[in-house]
């Protein structure tokens, strides 16, 4: 198989992540006799500072012409201590979203046993955690007519059919590889929108008789996803809802490191980790590439490729049971962003089944320490 993909590193220690997944995911092609081209283009406050655009239209085109956009972080201090600042590095992700289409936001929640002490959660609360968000991404009150004056304001919150239609088809769809569940998250007895989410999820969930739906209010969803997490499988929900719940779900895990996440869109779609800039590591070799690679299992998952994904997540999975990662995992045998990438594509390139054996770690060791 051969795919394009847009490869947009952006800033802080985007770019030491990125550049990981890369070898990555060359090593799935040597094995797997895949060929990846990489077309790379800047985004966010490196755009800003070579073009003075946080999205140049160059970027946006060729993240049109890719099968795929790998995306690494944006951001950048000089930004953020100027809340005035007319063009900032955030406004460029946000056009990319509207520029390709990008209408659902997908995020796993998975706990890894060898890192629940890193969960604010007791670990008898998160062991076993394994659930995913699809946030509807284009539409809702982020995007309805706003307005203000010195005595109100208001903010509109509006949703068609089809929008809905398109991100509950994905999210039921993916129930039926996983356990069968969704969970549609919402705030019914108050909103408009949301009886409107109801009737149309309750109206196409019909063509899904083998896939379990129910019903949960946005305040209670809240307090479930910290009491009882394992309860979920696939949830579903609206823009500002996701975007609350899957930011309070990413805590379970215990590091932001290890979350990747996907938007589907219409034109093309972009993978990246949750995690920002983290400018203060920037060029150190200090951060967590994982969520980064898992984000390009995502990717391999949209070109069906399972079996290469799934010897992604078993690669990091074997590494982190084995006290292998980065120092904010705070495990026996720390290494640096590099040395991560390097040893994960390394034993993703045998031609064998994946042998994570004692022997074949220390080899690798040996060679990158």
């Amino acid at each position: 198989m051969k795919k394009k993909i847009a490869v947009l590193p952006g800033d802080g220690v985007g770019p030491e992540v990125v550049d990981q997944a890369v070898k990555v995911l060359d090593a799935v092609g040597d094995r797997f006799d895949h060929f990846f081209e990489y077309c790379y283009a800047d985004v966010g406050a490196i755009a800003i500072d070579h073009y003075d655009d946080p999205l140049p239209e160059m970027t946006l085109e060729t993240c049109l012409g890719a099968d795929a956009v790998l995306f690494g972080a944006i951001g950048h201090p000089k930004y953020d201590k100027d809340p005035n600042a007319k063009v900032r590095p955030e406004q460029g992700l946000l056009r990319l979203r509207k520029g390709l289409g990008l209408y659902a936001n997908i995020r796993p929640v998975t706990t890894y046993p060898t890192l629940l002490h890193l969960s604010p959660l007791k670990e008898e609360k998160v062991k076993d955690v394994d659930f995913v968000i699809y946030r509807e991404l284009t539409g809702g009150i982020y995007f309805g007519d706003k307005g203000r004056d010195e005595k109100s304001a208001f903010d509109v919150c509006t949703y068609t059919y089809e929008e809905v239609e398109r991100i509950t088809r994905l999210a039921f769809e993916a129930a039926r590889q996983r356990n069968n569940k969704v969970t549609c998250v919402d705030k019914a007895n108050v909103l408009e929108t949301s009886r409107f989410w109801r009737d149309a999820v309750t109206k196409i969930a019909k063509d899904y008789e083998d896939v379990e739906l129910d019903f949960m209010f946005v305040d209670n969803a809240a307090m479930q996803i910290i009491q009882w997490p394992k309860q979920f499988d696939v949830v579903l929900t609206s823009n500002m809802f996701g975007d609350i719940l899957s930011d309070e779900a990413s805590v379970i895990s215990g590091s932001m490191g290890l979350l990747p996440s996907a938007s589907i869109g219409i034109k093309t779609s972009m993978f990246e980790p949750i995690h920002g800039s983290y400018p203060q590591a920037a060029g150190e070799d200090l951060a967590n590439p994982m969520a980064t690679i898992l984000s390009a299992a995502m990717m391999l998952e949209s070109f069906e490729l399972f079996e290469e994904a799934t010897a992604i997540r078993t690669t990091i999975r074997h590494l982190l049971e084995r006290g292998i990662g980065t120092a904010e995992l705070a495990l026996e045998n720390k290494f640096s962003c590099s040395q991560i990438g390097d040893m994960i594509a390394y034993l993703l390139a045998e031609s064998a089944s994946i042998n994570l054996t004692d022997q074949s770690i220390a080899q690798r060791l040996s060679t990158i320490i």
